[in-house]
């Protein structure tokens, strides 16, 4: 199966080698050069992930992952330039799922889009359902969906969930972020990479709303980070 992917790059060089590399690689491409192509292409498809650069004429980068994530968890994937690392810091804040500097490879490209689209569960094979109780929480792992008090759903993106999938599996065991890393974007770290830390603050704090004081994940000093809660498995 074939997977939509969105490339908004205002450089057509770029947009063109990117979306001929991923088309040859099975996967259908879909072009624009700033935030109104990309708009008219969304109201007629849904791609599986946005590649979507920092530098863009009128509406940039960071509006547009405002925006977007605001209505919907496509998981997106930002590229940036070697000098903006704040912007990268700000862009996953916002709820980017990852991030590429430029220059890159076309392997690593093709490695992080795979990456995003597994833990979308876009490529899930078919299993056993897995549910698991936490707190005041039910996550339906194989739905990709996390409820709270039964049946209000609580919105998250790919990548936040595929943290908290990695969570729960591994209850009151600290996970150190090359662990986590592995996990969510199947990449390891570098040592300023810091990805990890405001991926665990955005679950953090949409779990700390939804339930005040729970605390359910807990920073280990020089260690990583554990999911203090009882979790259960259901049927």
């Amino acid at each position: 199966m074939a997977h939509d992917i969105l490339i908004v790059d205002d450089d057509p060089d770029i947009r063109r080698l990117i979306g001929d590399f991923l088309t040859r690689e099975g996967f259908r491409v879909d072009l624009a050069k700033d935030a109104r192509e990309m708009d008219a292409i969304l109201k007629h498809r849904r791609p599986g992930i946005i590649i979507l650069d920092l530098m863009l004429p009128e509406e940039d980068g960071l509006s547009i992952c405002r925006r977007l994530r605001a209505s919907q968890s496509v998981p997106i994937l930002m590229l940036t330039a070697k000098g903006d690392e704040t912007d990268r810091v700000v862009g996953l804040e916002l709820g980017a799922d990852d991030y590429m500097v430029k220059p890159f490879g076309p392997r690593e490209l093709l490695a992080r889009v795979r990456a995003l689209l597994r833990r979308a569960g876009m490529q899930q094979e078919h299993a056993p359902q897995r549910r698991y109780t936490f707190n005041r929480f039910l996550a339906d792992l194989d739905a990709r969906q996390l409820f709270v008090d039964g049946d209000r759903l609580v919105p998250l993106t790919s990548t936040e969930f595929a943290l908290l999938s990695c969570l729960v599996t591994r209850p009151r065991r600290v996970l150190s972020r090359d662990q986590i890393l592995d996990w969510v974007h199947g990449r390891t770290a570098d040592p300023f990479d810091r990805s990890v830390d405001i991926l665990v603050s955005r679950l953090r704090k949409k779990l700390d709303a939804l339930s005040p004081g729970c605390n359910l994940i807990s920073t280990v000093r020089n260690g990583g980070y554990l999911m203090t809660a009882q979790v259960k498995q259901v049927p």
